[in-house]
């Protein structure tokens, strides 16, 4: 099978399941079966941080058991998701950590040589966007899907609009794919798709006004969310660089690891669910 197959079959069988889960489950089960995936993730962490496989078990159970308590203590609850504190703690620290430490920590391209800053960054980002998907989805799963096209829309439009124009590369040390060019793409397919939604938004338990300040703020939201999601991206290929890999993993088959796909969403979900949980409604 050639590396494109590999890739359509992989993504062929993993996207209905996971489509499946989002729609089907209650907010409990999603939450577990997301944590499951974050415990995958961490032990990829794990290996970027240096750590042994031993250690990587260890550092894939210290992230998994807040979570676990926290399913047991304060469950997340149909449309009302987590209890206040939770998000708010969560989320707000994991949007801080993108904004305050992984976007100088790249445009420094800062070497990696303690496992503890690394441990501790991917304590604070996986749990941010386990605490983000899960408060989306108990609201309701089309916001999740709403959130991540985000992230989707601008990927895939970066991709092109930098094939094509591509010029000014925006991080060569770090990524040399993208451009600048690739970004502006991503930016104007994001407030296409933005200002497309816009009139579902009172659907979608908005209730506030939806004058033309309030479409622009939507659509300054989307785009930065946007941002975030290239951030995400640019960090985990900075981990990656240091670290001497390819891909974080081989658990998905022609994606390479859980990380590679979910790079983006770990910076642009914390700050949805923050945008969520004080603008809509339950």
């Amino acid at each position: 099978m050639t590396p494109l197959a590999t890739r359509v079959a992989t993504a062929a069988v993993l996207v209905p399941l996971v489509l499946a889960a989002l729609f089907a489950l209650p907010p409990g089960g999603w939450a577990a079966l997301v944590l499951a995936a974050i415990v995958l993730a961490a032990a990829e962490w794990g290996r970027l941080a240096g750590f042994a496989a031993a250690g990587r078990a260890v550092y894939a159970a210290a992230v998994a058991a807040p979570g676990a308590a926290l399913l047991i203590l304060a469950p997340p609850l149909a449309s009302t998701g987590w209890p206040d504190p939770v998000v708010l703690v969560a989320c707000g620290l994991a949007t801080l950590f993108w904004l305050a430490v992984a976007l100088p920590w790249v445009l420094r391209r800062w070497p990696a040589r303690s496992r503890l800053p690394l441990a501790l960054a991917g304590i604070v980002a996986l749990s941010g966007v386990w605490v983000a998907l899960v408060e989306l989805q108990a609201r309701s799963p089309w916001l999740v899907l709403a959130a991540m096209a985000i992230v989707w829309i601008a990927d895939t439009a970066a991709y092109f609009a930098g094939r094509a124009f591509g010029r000014r590369k925006l991080a060569p040390l770090v990524s040399p794919g993208k451009t600048w060019e690739g970004v502006f793409g991503a930016l104007a397919a994001v407030a296409v798709y933005a200002a497309a939604i816009a009139p579902f938004a009172h659907s979608a338990g908005y209730q506030g006004r939806g004058d033309a300040v309030a479409l622009i703020a939507w659509i300054a939201l989307a785009l930065a969310l946007a941002l975030m999601s290239v951030l995400g991206d640019l960090y985990e290929s900075w981990l990656k660089r240091q670290a001497g890999v390819k891909d974080s993993g081989t658990l998905l088959p022609g994606h390479g690891g859980i990380l590679d796909r979910v790079d983006a969403l770990l910076a642009a979900m914390p700050p949805a669910a923050l945008a969520a949980h004080r603008f809509l409604g339950t």
